[in-house]
């Protein structure tokens, strides 16, 4: 068996997490979604995986290589093109457009294929969703989930029938027009043929045009509904929830990294507390580099990056920050995510720097304990001008 990670998404909804790193380079536990992933698919002796890439390629590619690091071979797509002026430009070719294009030139679609969307954490028993595949005799599996009725416009809806055949796929219905709420979880399992459905040198998607193609033709295609774990990343909202899962221990065999330091409490290497006043409640996560000052509250599940600086009086409140972010002293941030320039609400609202106060928070590998304003800006320039 093989494998087939979606990778090329710009990941829209997961703004600003996906301004600087593609979605499934989006960190829990300090590590990028696609990793589990990998290391899922290792677990049920999966070791050849073909990659399509094209937003932000580069940090996929850089991080993973050729896979060496998790025991895997990793190839990889890219869709796009470069222009005369050696400018990369992305242009994704759809879920299923991808594919094709990776079958043309060399021919990876020669097995049976499990194909996943690169931005979920999964538990998936691979091996028993195989045995129903090949039992029923499918030519193309879709893994499914039920959910609430007021979410099923998010998701491919699958309609079945009563030995779970698929009769209709409708992608992303309103609620109204919905005719079931078990939905596709962007898990798949293919047989070669189903590629050679795929029309070459063009644009097409999984959901919207190759399952009702093979709906439409009456091929043999099947929904499982099977009891596991999916945690899908859809939304900066979703991942403060997940983000809040994965730190209070709900999620298996997701463990805190570190060294367990007090009840509740997980550092990194060289970390520096000041515990006058400090106060810590569990689950927390301080990363490695990090300074921790005086008179500091911090209220799990919270999650501090690596290189980060927190100064005195700040509290955090169940909040997510990146690498590098200093919290300016006596500012409180309650149900946050912190990202470079960026702070996303619990609910996915979302604020540049610039709309916020000027001392709430800063990059902490400025030396400055406030941020630089614009007259800061100018008096630099005048004195490397003179």
């Amino acid at each position: 068996m093989k494998a087939m990670i979606l990778a090329a998404g710009k990941g829209t909804r997961v703004r600003p997490l996906t301004y600087d790193l593609p979605k499934p380079m989006i960190p829990i536990l300090g590590k990028p979604v696609m990793a589990y992933l990998i290391e899922h698919l290792h677990k049920y002796g999966v070791t050849e995986i073909m990659v399509n890439v094209s937003y932000l390629h580069e940090k996929i590619e850089e991080y993973f290589g050729e896979g060496h690091q998790f025991d895997v071979q990793i190839g990889y797509s890219f869709e796009g093109y470069t222009t005369d002026d050696g400018e990369v430009v992305p242009q994704p070719l759809g879920s299923a457009g991808g594919m094709k294009k990776i079958q043309e030139f060399g021919g990876f679609f020669d097995d049976t294929t499990i194909v996943l969307c690169g931005d979920a954490l999964i538990d998936l028993d691979i091996k028993s969703a195989l045995f129903e595949h090949r039992r029923k005799g499918a030519l193309a599996s879709v893994i499914t989930k039920e959910v609430p009725w007021d979410k099923v416009s998010s998701y491919g809806v699958v309609v079945t029938d009563g030995d779970g055949r698929i009769t209709e796929f409708q992608e992303k219905p309103s609620q109204q027009d919905a005719k079931s709420n078990f939905v596709s979880t962007g898990i798949y399992i293919f047989e070669p043929e189903v590629i050679d459905l795929i029309p070459s040198g063009q644009v097409f998607d999984i959901g919207s045009e190759l399952f009702p193609l093979l709906a439409e033709k009456g091929l043999p295609f099947y929904a499982q509904t099977r009891n596991y774990n999916w945690i899908d990343i859809g939304s900066v909202s979703d991942y403060w929830e997940t983000c809040q899962s994965v730190l209070m221990g709900e999620v298996a065999n997701l463990h805190m990294p570190g060294i367990q330091i007090n009840d509740g409490l997980w550092v990194g290497l060289n970390t520096s507390i000041d515990w006058e006043g400090t106060r810590i409640e569990g689950p927390v996560y301080i990363g490695s580099g990090t300074r921790i000052e005086a008179g500091v509250r911090i209220v799990g599940p919270t999650w501090i990056g690596h290189g980060s600086h927190i100064c005195a009086g700040a509290e955090l409140v169940r909040s997510v920050l990146f690498e590098y972010t200093r919290v300016l002293p006596n500012v409180s941030l309650n149900e946050m995510i912190v990202f470079k320039d960026y702070s996303v609400d619990r609910c996915g609202e979302m604020k540049h720097v610039s709309e916020t106060d000027p001392d709430s928070w800063a990059n902490a590998r400025d030396r400055r304990s406030k941020r630089r304003t614009a007259q800061d800006t100018v008096l630099t320039k005048k004195r490397i001008s003179a």
